[in-house]
């Protein structure tokens, strides 16, 4: 039986199990992304500020937009997951 007959089986089987662990992906990947982006947010203060304290709006308006961007992509990936998930428990 090849792999995607056999994948297809189990899905039809226990659709809201894979929707589930559809929604666990995204929502890791979200999260991840989120962190990540935090972390980076995090280390570029620290590189333009020195000892000294400087607000987020000082960096670079590209720093800025790219992590608006990913925050954005972080935030969808878990709006995602929740819909996914919502979606398995009416499966």
């Amino acid at each position: 039986m090849p792999i995607f007959q056999a994948a297809w089986i189990y899905y039809l089987n226990n659709s809201a199990l894979v929707l589930n662990g559809l929604a666990l992906f995204y929502a890791l990947s979200g999260s991840w992304l989120i962190l990540a982006t935090q972390l980076r947010t995090v280390r570029a203060l620290r590189l333009v500020s020195g000892p000294t304290a400087v607000l987020a709006s000082s960096l670079p308006l590209a720093t800025q937009r790219s992590n608006r961007l990913f925050m954005l992509v972080g935030g969808v990936c878990l709006a995602l997951a929740l819909g996914l998930s919502l979606v398995s428990r009416l499966v």
